[in-house]
């Protein structure tokens, strides 16, 4: 399973890169990071990294979200990315899948992958028929949404033969209820934000999967 953490500066970028971390972009973290990102892609091999919209920090901030960073993003940094998550709305349930819909053949023009986020009240009807090798899921929503529903999605896209990658998994106990459900990729911030986490997380990552159990 690979993880992504959000990009930072100095001696925490050193750490995710020797433990083998991929970077999670986005528009807002690139400017304030720009030095880390440089040192990240003349390393060699350079860090592997995915691209995010920035709905989420927008979300969070209480600030509209800005299609043309987005877009920026996505034309200087596409074509190298792992997976490129397709616009959404937070919480914005038909009307985020109405968006992502529009924006996915804009995202695949730029990227070799791209993700649809999932939110609470989406539906396996609705997502199957998108997915394939190119389009996967992105299971963002709710803590409850996210923690019941993983493994479904996980088994969605394994059968499209598509990539599932799981937002926000921050504590030992979340990434081994997504190497139990065989995901692809996480990412979150603990381990950029509070280093001393990183040990602990990348040992659970690494785990091999208890297949059929899922912790409470």
């Amino acid at each position: 399973m690979i993880s992504y953490c959000t990009i930072s500066s100095g001696a925490a970028i050193k750490k995710l890169h020797a433990a083998g971390w991929g970077l999670f972009l986005t528009p807002s973290a690139l400017r304030k990071n720009g030095v880390a990102w440089r040192w990240a892609r003349s390393q060699s091999p350079p860090m592997r990294y995915a691209l995010d919209n920035g709905a989420w920090g927008a979300f969070v901030n209480e600030t509209p979200w800005d299609a043309q960073e987005f877009l920026d993003l996505l034309q200087e940094h596409g074509d190298q990315c792992d997976f490129a998550v397709v616009p959404d709305i937070v919480e914005g349930g038909a009307a985020s899948l109405q968006r992502s819909v529009r924006w996915l053949p804009m995202v695949l023009e730029r990227a070799h992958r791209a993700l649809i986020p999932v939110q609470d009240g989406m539906s396996a009807r609705e997502i199957g028929p998108l997915l394939n090798e190119r389009v996967g899921v992105f299971v963002g929503g709710s803590t409850e949404f996210k923690e019941s529903t993983l493994r479904m999605w996980a088994e969605l896209a394994r059968s499209r033969s598509a990539w599932c990658h799981i937002g926000r998994v921050n504590s030992v106990r979340r990434i081994k209820r997504c190497t139990t459900a065989q995901v692809d990729s996480i990412d979150g911030t603990s381990a950029a934000r509070f280093s001393c986490t990183l040990p602990k997380l990348d040992a659970a990552r690494r785990q091999m999967p208890l297949l059929g159990v899922l912790d409470d």
